[in-house]
């Protein structure tokens, strides 16, 4: 009991549930089913994002690239379709995406697992190779009339209710999400390759000592999380019935501040998939109340910039807290 009282989840939780009732109180348009259902609807694909920056960090590096990538992906992904003459299964997208953000975050692998330069710099780099290139040797930039298929899963929903202001619901891609959480808790939890991770972000030397190939697991991550978000680049395109290159570009820093405001440190070895989506939901709910407040939206970077600065410092403590106890005369 004592563990989780320490632990930025908790912390989070607590201020979550009473912000909630707090913007409730002053906005009773907060607990519409239309503004929970938006909530749901704008976290589907920061959320995949969140749980590959997750690996990410706990792995010990730090990945701007994935909204480069998965930019890329969509963008891709959708003119090969496009240009085919024949209809084709809406899995084949996804095929597509995956692969293209597989290949996106091996390039990301090779600089950082074999060549060994910092991961910040390296995914700078790429990210700016990735979305030059996209918006260099494009168009117009963006694609309107989407394939049947994709078309066809945007309007389909796991469920949906109407109400004064019109049909609405969640959309089915909702459920890849959830998947991607269930897969990402597993694999962190339950697998070696999870373990491995931890112990390379906790301490790389130490973890080769044990056994642990950091090329290899890095290679993973990377690869990993390139995966992920040509996933999510194709998910972002069906929802919004659109293909558009610069779309998904810039939105690293409410990724990263998620990640490490549930609990994530930018020192590695820490991390889970409830507090970082926990801490995603918060985020979302503050650029939510915002609006809803009548608060001018130019604060959501001043708000986002704040929690980069709580999170680390949060983490910052949690450090020097385990290493008086490691070894106290140390840090006297």
């Amino acid at each position: 009991m004592k563990r989780i009282l320490k632990t930025n989840e908790f912390y989070i939780t607590i201020v979550l549930v009473l912000l909630i009732f707090y913007i409730g109180s002053q906005n009773s348009t907060f607990f519409s089913i239309n503004n929970w259902f938006d909530l749901i609807r704008s976290g589907i694909v920061p959320g995949i994002f969140v749980i590959g920056t997750l690996l990410v960090l706990i792995s010990g590096g730090i990945d701007v690239s994935f909204p480069a990538i998965a930019a890329f992906s969509m963008y891709t992904t959708t003119s090969i379709i496009t240009s085919l003459d024949f209809d084709v299964p809406v899995i084949f997208a996804f095929v597509i995406g995956a692969l293209i953000g597989l290949f996106l975050g091996f390039i990301n692998s090779i600089f950082i697992a074999f060549l060994k330069l910092p991961t910040l710099i390296v995914t700078l780099g790429t990210a700016s190779i990735y979305s030059g290139f996209l918006l260099t040797f494009i168009d117009d930039g963006q694609i309107t009339r989407l394939p049947e298929a994709m078309t066809n899963l945007s309007k389909t929903r796991i469920f949906e209710i109407t109400t004064d202001y019109g049909t609405i619901g969640i959309p089915v891609v909702f459920l890849i999400t959830v998947a991607i959480a269930v897969l990402g808790w597993f694999l962190l939890k339950y697998t070696m390759i999870g373990r491995s991770i931890y112990a390379l972000g906790g301490d790389e030397v130490s973890a080769e000592r044990m056994g642990i190939s950091s090329v290899k697991i890095k290679v993973f991550v990377y690869c990993f999380v390139g995966t992920l978000a040509g996933i999510a680049g194709v998910i972002h395109t069906i929802m919004t019935r659109n293909s558009n290159a610069s779309d998904l570009l810039g939105g690293e820093l409410l990724i990263i501040a998620a990640v490490v405001l549930g609990g994530a440190r930018i020192t590695g070895g820490h991390g889970t998939i409830y507090g970082s989506l926990i801490a995603l939901l918060l985020i979302l709910i503050i650029q939510n109340s915002l609006i809803l407040l009548g608060i001018p939206s130019y604060w959501q970077r001043f708000v986002i910039g704040a929690l980069i600065l709580i999170g680390t410092g949060l983490s910052a403590i949690q450090v020097k807290r385990s290493l008086e106890k490691r070894n106290p005369i140390m840090t006297e």
